[in-house]
Protein backbone atom coordinates (compact mmCIF):
# COMPACT_ATOMS: atom_id res chain seq x y z
CA UNK A 1 0.00 0.00 0.00
CA UNK A 2 1.27 3.49 -0.82
CA UNK A 3 0.77 6.31 1.66
CA UNK A 4 0.90 9.81 0.24
CA UNK A 5 2.51 12.26 2.66
CA UNK A 6 2.41 16.04 2.49
CA UNK A 7 5.37 18.36 3.28
CA UNK A 8 8.23 15.96 2.60
CA UNK A 9 10.86 18.16 0.96
CA UNK A 10 14.29 16.68 1.73
CA UNK A 11 16.29 13.65 2.85
CA UNK A 12 15.79 14.62 6.50
CA UNK A 13 12.04 14.37 5.92
CA UNK A 14 12.49 10.86 4.52
CA UNK A 15 14.50 9.88 7.60
CA UNK A 16 11.85 11.37 9.91
CA UNK A 17 9.04 9.45 8.19
CA UNK A 18 11.06 6.22 8.30
CA UNK A 19 11.56 6.77 12.02
CA UNK A 20 7.83 7.47 12.54
CA UNK A 21 6.85 4.29 10.69
CA UNK A 22 9.35 2.25 12.69
CA UNK A 23 8.18 3.74 16.01
CA UNK A 24 4.58 2.81 15.15
CA UNK A 25 5.67 -0.73 14.16
CA UNK A 26 4.74 -0.29 10.51
CA UNK A 27 7.02 -2.20 8.15
CA UNK A 28 7.84 -0.30 4.96
CA UNK A 29 9.47 -1.20 1.68
CA UNK A 30 10.34 2.27 0.46
CA UNK A 31 10.09 5.88 1.60
CA UNK A 32 10.67 8.78 -0.80
CA UNK A 33 9.67 12.40 -1.15
CA UNK A 34 5.90 12.49 -0.71
CA UNK A 35 5.26 8.77 -0.22
CA UNK A 36 5.86 5.61 1.76
CA UNK A 37 5.21 2.08 0.50
CA UNK A 38 4.16 -0.12 3.39
CA UNK A 39 3.41 -3.81 3.68
CA UNK A 40 -0.31 -4.52 3.97
CA UNK A 41 -3.13 -2.25 5.08
CA UNK A 42 -3.41 -0.05 8.17
CA UNK A 43 -6.12 -0.57 10.75
CA UNK A 44 -8.10 2.60 11.48
CA UNK A 45 -6.50 2.78 14.95
CA UNK A 46 -2.96 2.46 13.56
CA UNK A 47 -3.71 4.97 10.82
CA UNK A 48 -4.95 7.48 13.41
CA UNK A 49 -1.80 6.98 15.51
CA UNK A 50 0.41 7.38 12.45
CA UNK A 51 -1.47 10.54 11.41
CA UNK A 52 -0.83 12.02 14.88
CA UNK A 53 2.84 11.04 14.82
CA UNK A 54 3.33 12.50 11.35
CA UNK A 55 1.43 15.68 12.26
CA UNK A 56 3.76 16.21 15.24
CA UNK A 57 6.64 16.08 12.74
CA UNK A 58 4.97 18.56 10.37
CA UNK A 59 3.65 16.02 7.86
CA UNK A 60 0.16 15.00 6.81
CA UNK A 61 -1.32 11.87 5.25
CA UNK A 62 -3.19 12.64 2.03
CA UNK A 63 -6.27 10.59 1.20
CA UNK A 64 -7.82 12.85 -1.44
CA UNK A 65 -6.58 11.94 -4.97
CA UNK A 66 -6.49 15.62 -6.04
CA UNK A 67 -4.27 16.51 -3.06
CA UNK A 68 -2.05 13.52 -3.84
CA UNK A 69 -1.47 14.76 -7.40
CA UNK A 70 -0.76 18.30 -6.16
CA UNK A 71 1.80 16.89 -3.72
CA UNK A 72 3.40 14.90 -6.57
CA UNK A 73 3.60 18.14 -8.57
CA UNK A 74 5.29 19.90 -5.64
CA UNK A 75 7.85 17.12 -5.26
CA UNK A 76 8.53 17.10 -9.02
CA UNK A 77 9.01 20.89 -9.01
CA UNK A 78 11.50 20.56 -6.13
CA UNK A 79 13.41 17.93 -8.10
CA UNK A 80 13.34 20.11 -11.23
CA UNK A 81 14.63 23.16 -9.33
CA UNK A 82 17.49 21.22 -7.77
CA UNK A 83 18.65 19.49 -10.96
CA UNK A 84 22.25 20.04 -11.90
CA UNK A 85 23.15 21.45 -15.28
CA UNK A 86 20.78 22.02 -18.13
CA UNK A 87 17.17 21.21 -17.41
CA UNK A 88 14.19 20.63 -19.69
CA UNK A 89 11.28 23.03 -19.74
CA UNK A 90 9.37 22.61 -16.51
CA UNK A 91 6.09 21.84 -18.29
CA UNK A 92 7.76 19.02 -20.27
CA UNK A 93 9.45 17.69 -17.13
CA UNK A 94 6.21 17.61 -15.13
CA UNK A 95 4.18 16.06 -17.95
CA UNK A 96 6.77 13.32 -18.41
CA UNK A 97 7.36 12.76 -14.70
CA UNK A 98 3.66 12.52 -13.82
CA UNK A 99 2.43 11.06 -17.15
CA UNK A 100 -0.32 13.69 -17.41
CA UNK A 101 -1.13 16.62 -19.65
CA UNK A 102 0.51 19.80 -18.31
CA UNK A 103 -2.59 21.95 -18.75
CA UNK A 104 -4.64 19.63 -16.51
CA UNK A 105 -1.83 19.56 -13.93
CA UNK A 106 -1.61 23.35 -14.01
CA UNK A 107 -5.36 23.81 -13.62
CA UNK A 108 -5.57 21.34 -10.72
CA UNK A 109 -2.55 22.85 -8.96
CA UNK A 110 -3.99 26.37 -9.19
CA UNK A 111 -7.39 25.23 -7.92
CA UNK A 112 -6.00 23.31 -4.93
CA UNK A 113 -2.89 25.34 -4.04
CA UNK A 114 -4.08 28.84 -4.94
CA UNK A 115 -1.09 29.73 -7.13
CA UNK A 116 0.27 28.69 -10.49
CA UNK A 117 2.90 26.00 -10.85
CA UNK A 118 5.18 28.61 -12.41
CA UNK A 119 4.87 30.90 -9.37
CA UNK A 120 5.50 27.94 -7.07
CA UNK A 121 8.65 27.05 -9.05
CA UNK A 122 9.89 30.65 -8.95
CA UNK A 123 9.49 30.77 -5.16
CA UNK A 124 11.43 27.51 -4.82
CA UNK A 125 14.18 28.70 -7.17
CA UNK A 126 14.56 31.88 -5.12
CA UNK A 127 14.69 29.91 -1.85
CA UNK A 128 17.34 27.67 -3.36
CA UNK A 129 19.25 30.76 -4.52
CA UNK A 130 19.06 32.11 -0.94
CA UNK A 131 20.45 28.83 0.35
CA UNK A 132 23.36 28.97 -2.11
CA UNK A 133 23.99 32.65 -1.31
CA UNK A 134 24.22 31.79 2.40
CA UNK A 135 27.01 29.30 1.69
CA UNK A 136 28.99 32.14 0.09
CA UNK A 137 30.88 29.66 -2.11
CA UNK A 138 29.57 30.71 -5.54
CA UNK A 139 29.17 34.00 -7.31
CA UNK A 140 25.71 35.22 -8.24
CA UNK A 141 26.53 34.40 -11.86
CA UNK A 142 27.44 30.81 -10.97
CA UNK A 143 24.25 30.46 -8.96
CA UNK A 144 22.15 31.90 -11.79
CA UNK A 145 23.49 29.40 -14.31
CA UNK A 146 23.31 26.51 -11.82
CA UNK A 147 19.61 27.27 -11.33
CA UNK A 148 18.95 27.40 -15.07
CA UNK A 149 18.50 31.15 -15.44
CA UNK A 150 19.39 32.62 -18.81
CA UNK A 151 21.56 35.28 -17.14
CA UNK A 152 22.54 36.69 -13.74
CA UNK A 153 20.34 39.70 -14.53
CA UNK A 154 17.30 37.42 -14.88
CA UNK A 155 18.01 35.85 -11.47
CA UNK A 156 18.56 39.28 -9.91
CA UNK A 157 15.31 40.66 -11.33
CA UNK A 158 13.28 37.67 -10.12
CA UNK A 159 15.07 37.67 -6.76
CA UNK A 160 14.27 41.35 -6.23
CA UNK A 161 10.65 40.86 -7.31
CA UNK A 162 10.17 38.07 -4.75
CA UNK A 163 12.30 39.33 -1.84
CA UNK A 164 12.46 43.09 -2.37
CA UNK A 165 16.26 43.03 -2.47
CA UNK A 166 19.04 42.01 -4.81
CA UNK A 167 21.08 38.84 -4.27
CA UNK A 168 24.02 41.03 -3.18
CA UNK A 169 21.89 42.85 -0.61
CA UNK A 170 20.66 39.48 0.68
CA UNK A 171 24.20 38.12 0.94
CA UNK A 172 25.42 41.27 2.75
CA UNK A 173 22.71 41.33 5.43
CA UNK A 174 23.39 39.85 8.86
CA UNK A 175 20.15 37.93 9.30
CA UNK A 176 19.27 35.85 6.26
CA UNK A 177 15.49 35.45 6.13
CA UNK A 178 14.61 32.14 4.56
CA UNK A 179 11.30 30.38 4.20
CA UNK A 180 10.81 26.72 5.02
CA UNK A 181 10.15 24.83 1.79
CA UNK A 182 7.01 23.27 3.27
CA UNK A 183 5.55 26.77 3.78
CA UNK A 184 5.73 27.74 0.10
Amino acid sequence: MTLHIKNMVCNHCIAAVKSALTSEGIPYREVGLGFAVIDGELSSELKTRLERTLKDLGFELLDDPRSQIVEQIKVAVLEWVRQDGERPRMSDYLSGRLARDYSSLSKLFSEVHGMTIERFAILHRIEYAKELLCYNQQTTSEIAYALGYSSPAHLSAQFKQVTGMTPKEFRDQDKKNRISLSEI
